[in-house]
């Protein structure tokens, strides 16, 4: 009787971690084309309100249509290597379009934010987010951007997009943002 009892119990546990397991979870399907949410939710008879296009193509091709971290949507950040402040080969496609988006915009200036990630003293990431700024500067003047467009600043690490201690947020807090001023 006791061990009916037990083996009862054991199969009660299975049953409800199975249960929770499976039904705790939402389920969803992934859709391959190209209807939507609201044409898909809408076949099961759900209220999901009206489709929204997933398009992010600009009107504009000079401007961007997203933005990335603090950087401003007609513009995108530069990433860096870990206690580096050279500007990458694959990072230069990106910063040759901030300075296409310069020229082709005048008017604008642009503040240049340097940030490191948490590794490192709050006085040798203040030194190390100034040397990426200027790093940035410094390419953006031998596009021909006038000086007088640019401003740099560091902030080191005092503003961290990820807050993670792992090498995704470290990469992405290891950036400068282009932030247009005017």
């Amino acid at each position: 009787m006791k061990y009916d009892f037990l083996r009862l119990c054991a199969v009660a546990t299975v049953v409800v971690s199975i249960s929770f397991l499976t039904g705790g979870c939402a389920q969803t399907s992934v859709r391959s084309t190209d209807e939507g949410v609201g044409a898909a939710a809408g076949q099961h008879g759900e209220a999901m309100g009206a489709e929204e296009s997933l398009s992010t193509a600009a009107k504009d091709k000079s401007v961007n249509s997203y933005s990335e971290g603090r950087t401003s949507s007609a513009m995108l950040p530069v990433y860096f290597d870990f206690d580096q402040s050279n500007i990458r080969k694959d990072q230069k496609g990106r910063i040759e379009g901030n300075a296409y988006y310069l020229k082709n915009h005048a008017g604008s200036t642009v503040r240049i934010e340097g940030n490191c990630d948490e590794r490192g003293t709050n006085e040798y990431n203040m030194a190390l987010g100034e040397r990426r700024a200027m790093a940035s500067k410094k390419y953006l003047l031998n596009m021909g951007i006038s000086e007088d467009r640019l401003q740099t600043v560091s902030y080191g690490e005092e503003k961290p997009l990820l807050y993670g201690h792992d090498e995704l947020s470290w990469a992405q807090n290891r950036r400068d943002d282009f932030v247009i001023t005017k």
